[in-house]
């Protein structure tokens, strides 16, 4: 049987994942709700499908086709959108799927003053995003558990890589750096998120939960002089948190403050980072975008 993923919410990060998988050989097919994504998509070769959108009827044959799943799509008010429409689908065809992979945020451990958490600690989100990441990821192990999915959870610090780094901000004058004391954020590259997803599939152990993050959990600020720094360009000024101007938004994301450990996947799946510091990660990004 050929190695099939089926991902929903194909997006940013399984489509890092799908560079490694295609060239050994596996299929894979991606949904999206955007018709421009969609051609984006299949122009690259992969097989998409629109869901939501008006090809649902090629999802069930998509599930029962895959030997492993993806779950990249964001919890709702009602939870899981995946669950909402196809958990009995994917429930039915639990017996041959290898691998199931949910990705979830490091923003369920919530606020820990800049101390350190790891997989373990309890789930104490402060954000709306957060307490719906944990209620997504119970209704998964809720399925895991009656159907014997083979489930296997994925906690992403902050996101970056191609076309998600700050030097476009920096370039442009409009990065900002934001001083809050005590603050500090973990961070992850896409690669080494493919990375390790592709480790799991490798070595499936249902059940787990891994914290996917680099080494050097830093303050947000830190980052932007790093990439003045490299562009050889003026460092912003520093701004106060407590004084700026910011959408309730971007001041969410500063409600909470830790630093993620990452020891689980360096000893279970023996991953060695590529980017193992944002510093690596932004020399590399800059590198690429240079002819």
């Amino acid at each position: 049987m050929m190695r099939s993923l089926f991902s929903f919410g194909h997006g940013y990060s399984a489509q890092a994942l799908e560079q490694i998988l295609r060239p050994r050989g596996w299929q894979v097919t991606g949904t999206t709700r955007s018709p421009d994504r969609a051609r984006q998509l299949a122009a690259g070769g992969t097989r998409v499908i629109l869901w939501p959108g008006s090809q649902e009827q090629e999802v069930e044959p998509a599930i029962s086709e895959a030997s492993h799943l993806l779950i990249s799509a964001a919890p709702d008010e009602a939870g899981d959108p995946v669950l909402a429409r196809w958990q009995d689908a994917i429930a039915r065809n639990a017996g041959q799927l290898e691998w199931v992979g949910y990705l979830s945020t490091t923003g369920v451990y919530g606020d820990h003053g800049g101390d350190w958490v790891d997989e373990s600690t309890p789930l104490t989100p402060s954000t709306k995003r957060g307490q719906l990441r944990v209620m997504a990821e119970r209704q998964w192990q809720d399925l895991a558990a009656d159907a014997g999915l083979p489930l296997h959870i994925f906690r992403l610090a902050g996101i970056y890589g191609p076309g998600r780094g700050p030097f476009a901000k920096v370039r442009a004058g409009t990065a900002r750096r934001i001083v809050k004391p005590g603050q500090v954020f973990s961070r992850i590259h896409v690669d080494d998120i493919a990375q390790v997803l592709a480790a799991s599939i490798a070595r499936p152990n249902p059940g787990a939960i891994y914290n996917l993050c680099d080494d050097d959990p830093a303050p947000p600020e830190d980052v932007i002089e790093e990439a003045a720094r490299l562009l050889g360009v003026p460092v912003p000024p520093a701004e106060d948190f407590a004084t700026a101007e910011m959408t309730p938004m971007a001041r969410s994301f500063y409600a909470e403050s830790k630093r993620v450990r990452n020891d689980r996947i360096k000893g279970e799946l023996g991953v060695r980072l590529k980017y193992p510091t944002y510093k690596e990660g932004l020399q590399a990004l800059l590198q690429a975008e240079t002819p």
